[in-house]
């Protein structure tokens, strides 16, 4: 499920992005992917390709990994996010929520670190 008025387009920030047409609400789930997921092996594979910065950590303990359909990797990292992503390990499904109100054409963001507000470097910005 993905609300009806995300859409990808342009971003001034990354290349692409996540946008709304219209105003959504604060604590609202904009979207309900599926996962693939990667065993330890297929995630080293992986790793070594261009989709490494595609893909989320999985599992309880994050050895695997999964690559999510739909919109969710193509949400642009900020922090603080506007956004936040939440993992279901048991049914292989991803939800991403509106953490506060968003105004109509407003990109929407995800921490990639999983917490809205951490501001540490992302791992291409260590390289």
């Amino acid at each position: 499920m993905i609300l009806p008025v995300l859409c990808i387009a342009p971003s001034g920030k990354n290349g692409r992005g996540v946008f709304t047409s219209q105003p959504i609400p604060a604590n609202k789930i904009i979207e309900i992917s599926p996962v693939i997921t990667l065993n330890r092996q297929d995630r080293k594979i992986v790793e070594k390709t261009r989709l490494f910065n595609y893909i989320f950590e999985w599992g309880k303990d994050n050895s695997m990994a999964c690559i999510a359909l739909g919109y969710v990797s193509m949400y642009n990292h900020h922090a603080p996010a506007n956004c936040e992503y939440e993992m279901d390990f048991d049914t292989d499904l991803m939800y991403i929520r509106t953490l506060r109100a968003i105004k109509k054409g407003e990109e929407l963001f995800v921490n990639y670190h999983a917490e809205p507000n951490n501001d540490s470097a992302l791992w291409f910005q260590t390289k």
